[in-house]
């Protein structure tokens, strides 16, 4: 980094990323905001995020549908953010617009989200915007990543981001003083857009949950990121060559496990929390039986979620890992807040067409402890380990005393045996299609995704079933060594 020994700060930029409704470290980053603003003054201080603020596993946010965010967000003074998948990908097009459209104090910034129907942004989108910060004149493009497939049955239309980068870089070049990204891609397309795209001076990173305690500098390019869930935020003080014109960063992050909680950030955090309790409190089902909920091994709880997912996407065969559930229903009134608490996961039904040697390997390896009790991050998944698959549509026998891969004694799909060469159609998760738990059922050669529907949503469906509750209970696994 080229810093001058004259070096004289004209901007302080803060950001975050990936906080992932960590509500108490965004209260506790609000605090350090205000802190940098005393010191300051609001015309020296810019705070940004990069996407993924929110998490529909917390109850607040859930329950609001993200409004807590958006409220903590105003609180803290940010005046620019862009969006994650979290915000693009977990709700509805109408609710994350609402979310936005007449709340947001903040400009919101993503070149390369466009809504399908018009072919335009939205209103309360845009895809870059200048802020004058000091006298500097910073500009700010927001870019997230591209998961078409998805994005397109919530009624977005996401275009490739270095081309809308590219575009938005040119035309603003020469208007500002400083060229800032806001990206939600990851740190390998961050360090690419450095090599690749002329004119950006400073990359801020999120969607992958890099620390980058020293920044990264390619070229003329400075790259900062901030970790993961508000554990740090991003500093980066802003001063210009005098010489060359060109900015100068000097950056780092900080811890921010020491601060207290800002006073107004704590009673948004609460006030949402007895609103979005009361909200979840709302009944969806009265079982006249408990529904146990097992990690290793199937149960009635994980065996109704296997047949709702093949009934939501009409297949074949049920398939899913136990280890969605973190727990079970209780005899009783079932409520949403229920549901979420022990299937926090915004995870989608998926229906696959996929070979029968791929299921018979993800079955073998549901036997296996290794499998079973593997820790899996990301992907959506919110709960700690994988779990044992819980199926629908297949009877199996199995010896437990064989060797491992070699345990199936045999496995029929409603009544015939499995075929190894035949495409079978399965309801199953998108994690699965992400090559993540059991790999084997990521070949699958057509894939089906069901937004913005959650498998909490495919229990509660289920719980109105009396015939699926009935037959949850009837095992579909038999060790024939016992």
């Amino acid at each position: 980094m080229n810093l001058a020994d004259n070096f004289r700060t004209r901007v302080v930029l803060l950001h975050s990323n990936d906080i992932h409704s960590r509500l108490e470290h965004a209260a506790k980053i609000a605090s350090f905001i205000a802190e940098e603003r005393r010191t300051y003054g609001s015309d020296q201080v810019l705070t940004v995020d990069c996407g993924d603020h929110m998490d529909r596993m917390r109850v607040e946010t859930e329950g609001s549908d993200g409004i807590v965010n958006v409220d903590l967000l105003n609180d803290a003074g940010y005046e620019v953010i862009t969006l994650g998948n979290n915000e693009g990908l977990t709700y509805s097009y109408q609710t994350i617009s609402n979310a936005y459209a007449s709340r947001a104090r903040f400009a919101v910034v993503c070149a390369n989200l466009h809504e399908s129907a018009t072919g335009e942004q939205p209103e309360w989108l845009l895809p870059s915007t200048i802020v004058d910060k000091n006298g500097l004149r910073i500009g700010i493009i927001g870019v997230t990543a591209a998961f078409k497939d998805f994005y397109s049955l919530l009624g977005w239309e996401v275009s490739d981001p270095f081309e809308a980068l590219q575009a938005q870089a040119s035309r603003l070049r020469d208007q500002v003083d400083v060229l800032v990204v806001m990206s939600h891609l990851g740190i390998t397309s961050d360090r690419k857009m450095a090599e690749s795209l002329r004119g950006i001076d400073l990359i801020l990173g999120a969607h992958t949950h890099h620390l980058l305690e020293e920044p990264i500098v390619i070229g003329d390019t400075t790259i900062c990121a901030a970790g993961k869930f508000g554990e740090y935020i991003g500093r980066v003080e802003i001063g210009i060559d005098p010489v060359s014109a060109r900015p100068l960063f000097r950056a780092k992050v900080v811890p921010t496990s020491a601060f207290a909680e800002h006073p107004e950030a704590a009673a948004i955090i609460s006030s949402h929390r007895k609103s979005s309790q009361q909200r979840l409190s709302r009944v969806i089902a009265k079982l006249a039986e408990p529904l146990p909920a097992r990690l290793e091994r199937e149960s009635p709880l994980s065996n109704l979620l296997a047949s709702g997912l093949r009934r939501w996407t009409d297949a074949e065969i049920g398939i899913v890992n136990t280890g969605q559930l973190l727990g079970g229903l209780a005899q009783g009134e079932v409520t949403a807040g229920e549901l979420h608490a022990l299937c926090p996961s915004p995870i989608n039904p998926c229906k696959m067409t996929i070979a029968g040697v791929d299921i018979r390997t993800a079955l073998e390896q549901a036997l296996l402890p290794e499998f079973i009790e593997k820790p899996i991050k990301g992907y959506g998944f919110r709960g700690e380990v994988l779990g044992t698959l819980a199926i629908d549509g297949l009877s199996i026998t199995y010896d437990s005393t064989r060797p491992p891969m070699s345990r199936l004694v045999s496995v029929a799909v409603n009544g015939a045996p499995l075929d190894d060469e035949r495409l079978y159609t399965l309801g199953t998760i998108d994690m699965f299609s992400f090559k993540a738990g059991y790999e084997s059922l990521a070949n699958a050669v057509q894939l089906t995704y069901f937004l913005p529907e959650f498998i909490r949503d495919v229990i509660a469906d289920q719980l109105l079933n009396f015939a699926s509750i009935s037959e949850c209970r009837q095992m579909r696994w038999r060790d024939e060594s016992k």
